[in-house]
């Protein structure tokens, strides 16, 4: 492998993922545990190690990294941009306290809405990705995942946001709660269809409808696999609902696992909307590189 002259890190609550690069060409990929799991600043600086370790000289390594190193509970925390602003501010970004002399490591700035009040930290990387692919994007950026962000775009700025605890709600009830009993591991897509036009029909009876998946499933009037997908519909749908005013006539944009963003982009399309699809991990390497490419530190 050619040396590389810097190091992306996407580190996220559950993934480190990190790529060597020459330019904007990528030499090699990795990965590691993400930060929740990392207690102290010497845990992420040894995780790391054991990551880009084959990567390194002698001499100290540019790295940038997006996403929870940067939270409070992670490396260092790094600072939020405020709302509206671009989603990218390569001045804001905060140095790691790595004792590795070969380590320079550089963590990005999150963003921070004040009212409603709402944060989002690795999300405005993969928005700055997508701003530097299609720089004339107006519109909405959806980003599903366990907290799903809402955001919109105008004249390059993040102008307000929002979070939704959709996928967080949806591993509990399906994991932990009674109707872990029920839930199957294959996809029914007509279950998913259906789900998603109820939750967002009946949004306000989400909590009575949800037990009726229990009930269903004890008549054998639902399989496993169409009661997981009929809950995912559901809770989608309702959050469809609630997010009526941002996607409604907006260009959307969905970014995050492909699985994922198609599972919305389906949803979407049930409610006349054609949301184009973007791969999360390619839009936060388009972000780092757009945050190296305009980094004069």
């Amino acid at each position: 492998m050619s040396s590389p002259d810097w190091i992306a890190l996407d580190w996220g609550s559950t993934n480190l993922r990190a790529h060597a690069m020459q330019g904007t060409t990528i030499l090699a990929e990795a990965s590691g545990p993400g930060a929740a799991s990392l207690p102290d600043a010497m845990a992420f600086e040894f995780a790391l190690l054991g990551v880009v370790g084959d990567w390194l000289s002698d001499a100290a390594m540019p790295m940038l990294a997006c996403g929870m190193v940067g939270s409070r509970q992670g490396w260092i925390e790094a600072p939020y941009l405020p709302t509206p602003s671009a989603p990218l501010d390569p001045s804001a970004m905060v140095r790691a306290p790595a004792r590795d002399p070969r380590i320079d490591l550089r963590i990005l700035p999150g963003m921070r809405q004040a009212s409603p009040a709402d944060v989002m930290r690795g999300e405005e990387t993969q928005i700055a990705g997508l701003l530097a692919l299609h720089p004339d994007f107006d519109g909405v950026v959806a980003l599903p995942g366990t907290h799903n962000k809402w955001a919109r775009i105008s004249a390059g700025e993040v102008v307000g946001f929002q979070t939704a605890m959709t996928g967080e709600l949806f591993q509990l009830l399906s994991t932990q709660s009674v109707l872990r009993h029920g839930m199957g591991e294959g996809w029914d897509e007509a279950a998913f269809e259906a789900g998603v036009t109820e939750g967002r029909r009946d949004a306000e009876r989400l909590m009575a409808r949800l037990f009726t998946l229990r009930a269903e499933g004890l008549a054998g009037e639902l399989s496993p696999d169409a009661a997981r997908s009929r809950l995912s519909g559901l809770l989608i749908g309702a959050e469809l609902a609630a997010m009526r005013g941002w996607w409604l006539g907006q260009d959307v944009a969905l970014i995050g696992a492909p699985t994922l963003t198609a599972r919305y982009a389906a949803a979407l399309a049930l409610q006349g909307n054609e949301a184009r699809q973007h791969d999360g991990g390619a839009m936060s390497l388009a972000g780092l590189t757009k945050a190296r490419t305009e980094d004069r530190s």
